[in-house]
């Protein structure tokens, strides 16, 4: 089991700085207003926090918390559906479909991945299966969380764009992307064990992954010193963990956190999460300004579906350096 919790940066993004940073951006063009200066700042802080740890706490205010109290109900609805219903979900994509308590590498977790489609609704669509009669407060709920999510993800990757100087990359990135949305639930370690494997140990495939949890802890974290060190996240925070997706665009420069969840107790552990991540045939291609004497190249240039259908296949904890290193 994981030691005491590291000093893993807890960031605060306010919604000020990011109003006076696009108030500064349209009437300004980017100059010199207070607003951008607090925006690099952030930019800068954010990029160290990756560089550092492959991960962050973050507060964003924009994602109030009863929302998120809202989403926690919501998804023990979801989970204590028969276990008929819930095999109802089924998706030709890896690591989206139902999975619950017949899967022997998991038995303790509980999971559901809903892709979003460009043109679907997709939560509308979820929950139809889900709750064929209808459920207008999970959907509302459900879209609620994912748009704010996704406006999230949009903004943290921007922030990694703009601190290493290639902000003109962002938004072919950002229309390369896609993501998925997980809703996820750990049962309590059985037979009065005081510990048991909840997810194994791995990085995360896609690009970022930005994870809400309720108050039961679980989430460890590989330092770099080998260590695997409990995560003790506020009850008002996200954690935002790096994939291999930006570790390879980032030239390595941003590390993957390798993590893992171990269950104690006898509260059972709930946790919804976006993964962002590229698009079908998208490349993954470190920018040129990211290469140097000090940082020479270390990826190839790859598509983003060919190394992940690689990893179902040949599932490996070097997969990224074994399928894209120089």
């Amino acid at each position: 089991m994981g030691s005491e919790a590291t000093q893993i940066p807890y960031i605060y993004l306010s919604g000020e700085v990011l109003d006076h940073f696009d108030h500064d951006r349209e009437v300004g063009g980017g100059g010199g207003g207070g607003g951008v200066e607090k925006w690099k700042a952030m930019c800068s802080q954010v990029r160290e926090a990756l560089e550092n740890h492959g991960c962050f706490l973050l507060f964003y205010e924009k994602i109030p918390m009863t929302l998120r109290e809202e989403m926690f109900n919501i998804m023990k609805d979801l989970f204590d559906l028969p276990e008929e219903t819930k095999n109802k979900y089924v998706n030709p994509r890896p690591y989206r479909s139902y999975s619950g308590a017949n899967n022997p590498l998991l038995p303790l977790q509980e999971s559901f991945g809903v892709d979003n489609e460009p043109g679907q609704d997709s939560a509308q669509a979820f929950t139809d299966l889900m709750w064929p009669e209808g459920n207008p407060t999970f959907s509302e709920i459900f879209k609620s969380m994912n748009s704010k999510m996704l406006e999230l993800d949009n903004i943290i990757l921007r922030m990694v764009f703009e601190s290493y100087g290639v902000g003109k990359l962002y938004n072919p990135f950002i229309q390369d992307s896609t993501n998925t949305f997980r809703f996820m639930k750990y049962k309590v370690p059985p037979n009065n064990e005081p510990s048991a494997m909840g997810l194994i140990a791995h990085t995360d495939k896609n690009t970022l992954t930005i994870l809400c949890q309720n108050e039961v802890q679980g989430l460890e974290i590989l330092d770099k010193d080998g260590n695997w060190v409990t995560i003790m996240i506020p009850n008002d925070a996200f954690i935002v963990i790096v994939g291999d997706g930006l570790k390879a665009w980032s030239n390595a420069r941003i590390p993957a956190a390798k993590h893992r969840v171990v269950m104690s107790g006898n509260k059972e552990r709930y946790s919804f999460g976006l993964f962002s991540m590229p698009k079908e045939g998208a490349t993954i291609e470190v920018p040129l300004e990211l290469v140097d004497n000090d940082h020479p190249l270390v990826y190839l240039p790859f598509k983003f579906s060919d190394f992940f259908h690689n990893f179902v296949n040949n599932s490996r904890d070097d997969a990224l350096e074994a399928f894209a290193g120089v």
